[in-house]
Formats: structure tokens, C-alpha cells, sequence
């Protein structure tokens, strides 16, 4: 390797990381994001960087248009190349940059990679310089082929895309974990696991049934505390069934597939905080109700 070579290659090498994080981002691969950063070093390794004041900014816009060709491509034949469970150590040079430790360690299983996957390729370049790694927009434009505004716009249509999805992940996030919890709780209920049920009962939760299960037997219109709460579930619940309540985990009773009695459960931090008893024929004809699935 000739000396004027070596000293692009130390060059180079200080800001792989770097590189390698922003194409991560953008592909969902780490393979592909190699793949990118070594194209990169091709190009930079043709050029004449010496004059270049900003070569951090300079290589990020040369893996960054490497990245937005992948993407087209990979778009045009329909791939999906998103790894959601990608090690932290895969491919060359990982764990050697905090940056780029921290990247992907946020990346992996995470919502946020899942959402900028659904996101087109110019949108996904302007989202990933702009908001997670700070890149102005008179720098992206050109990359993009587009005006200043036009990348700011790209990028806040795109910054709304991942919020929603986000917050759909979220949603369905925490659908997950009450349904978890409910289906545990129904299980310690029939089988009379006292113990197990005082696990997934928060010690101040509340229990409120309306009057007419007051009516047929519940012990009264509020109950206050884990030990009251499990003592009176205990062994209770043989013949009740998992449900969606309005789309959320809940428990049912309906002899003869009528329903009888409707529990409604609130549950925070993976404890059941709250459960509304409803007995009244009115207020559960009100309730969209669906078999609550696997």
C-alpha cells in the first residue's frame, strides 16, 4: 500500500463507526450497512480528500447517496432485508465505537427500525441524517437532489410516519403485556393459586362491581387490596374465558355462550391495578366483545 493510500486509510478508519451506524439506520442490515461503508472507502479511495475541511460530513454523504441506491434497488425487487434480531456484534468493525454501540443496541428489536422500514428511501435518507444524527438539511438536499424545503418536508412527513408507528408499537405493546397478565390471573383464578394471583395483583387495586353483580353475589360495590381481591377470585373463575373488551384483554363469563358477567381490568407496570364487574344486560349489550385469540 503506497504511503498517500495509507494515510487515506487512517483517515477513513477514523469515522467507520460513524459510517457504519448512519448506514445501519438506513438499510436494517448489517451486512448491507458493510456493504455500504466499504463502497464508501472505494470512492473515498478514488478521491482526492485532501482539501475536504469536513471529511466526516463529506464521507457521511458519500455512504449516505451508496444507501439511497440500495434502498431504490432493494425497493424495485420488493426485499426486505430488516435483521430485528441482529446481534450487537455481527459483521466487521461492531462494538468498536460507543456511537455505534448505542445505535445498535437502540436498533435492535426496537420499534423505531420496524417503523423506518415502511418509510420510502428519500424519506428514510432525510429522517436518519436529520433527526438521528443531526445533518442539516442544506447538507441532505443534495444527496436527495432536492431543495432545502423540500428535504425539511420529506423529513417532517417522515418524523410523523414514525410517531404514529411508534405509537402503534407501543399500543400494541402494552395490548400484549395486559393480555399476559390477564390470562395469567384467570389461570391462578380457577385453579386456586392464591399465591400467584396475589403476583399479578397490584396490593392497592380496586374492584368495583356495578348492581346488578352486587344483585347475584359480589361481595359489595368496592373491594380494596390484593389478599381481599385474590380471597375472593380464589378458585372462582373455572368456567370464565379470556376476551377483548373494545379491543382490550378482559375475562367473560357466559354460560350457554350468553354473557352473564364482564370484567373489565386495568393494568399498569404488569400488575392488575383495577377490574370493573358488569353484570347489567344493557351496559355489556353496549360492549364489543371478541374471542381474545391465542
Amino acid at each position: 500500500m503506497s504511503q498517500s493510500i495509507a494515510v487515506e486509510a487512517r483517515r477513513f478508519e477514523a469515522h467507520r463507526e460513524h459510517l457504519r451506524a448512519v448506514a445501519f439506520r438506513m438499510l436494517g442490515s448489517a451486512a448491507e450497512a458493510d456493504d455500504a461503508v466499504q463502497e464508501a472507502w472505494l470512492r473515498s479511495a478514488r478521491t482526492d480528500t485532501a482539501d475536504v475541511a469536513n471529511l466526516r460530513g463529506w464521507l457521511t454523504t458519500v455512504v449516505s447517496r451508496v444507501c439511497l441506491n440500495l434502498l431504490r434497488s432493494r425497493r424495485h425487487r420488493q426485499e426486505d432485508a430488516l435483521e430485528a434480531d441482529l446481534p450487537l456484534a455481527a459483521g466487521p468493525g461492531a462494538g468498536g465505537d460507543p456511537e455505534s454501540d448505542a445505535v445498535m443496541a437502540d436498533a435492535v428489536g426496537s420499534a423505531l427500525q420496524v417503523v423506518i422500514e415502511a418509510l420510502g428511501p428519500a424519506e428514510r435518507v432525510a429522517f436518519v441524517l436529520h433527526d438521528l444524527f443531526g445533518v442539516p438539511f442544506d447538507r441532505i438536499a443534495p444527496v436527495l437532489d432536492r431543495t432545502p424545503e423540500a428535504t425539511r418536508q420529506l423529513a417532517s412527513r417522515a418524523r410523523r410516519r414514525v410517531r404514529a408507528g411508534r405509537d402503534r408499537a407501543e399500543a400494541d405493546r402494552d395490548a400484549r403485556q395486559r393480555k399476559s397478565v390477564v390470562d395469567a390471573f384467570l389461570a391462578a383464578a380457577r385453579e386456586g393459586r392464591f399465591e400467584d394471583l396475589l403476583a399479578v395483583l397490584d396490593p392497592d387495586i380496586v374492584v368495583v362491581a356495578d348492581e346488578d353483580a352486587v344483585a347475584t353475589g359480589f361481595s359489595g360495590r368496592e373491594v380494596i387490596g390484593a389478599s381481599a381481591v385474590a380471597a375472593i377470585f380464589n378458585g372462582q373463575a373455572r368456567d370464565a374465558v379470556t376476551v377483548l373488551i373494545d379491543g382490550l384483554a378482559g375475562v367473560m363469563w357466559a354460560p350457554g355462550g350468553s354473557p352473564r358477567s364482564v370484567l373489565s381490568f386495568a393494568v399498569v407496570d404488569g400488575k392488575v391495578t383495577s377490574i370493573e364487574i358488569m353484570n347489567a344486560p344493557t351496559t355489556i349489550a353496549g360492549l364489543a366483545l371478541e374471542p381474545a385469540g391465542a
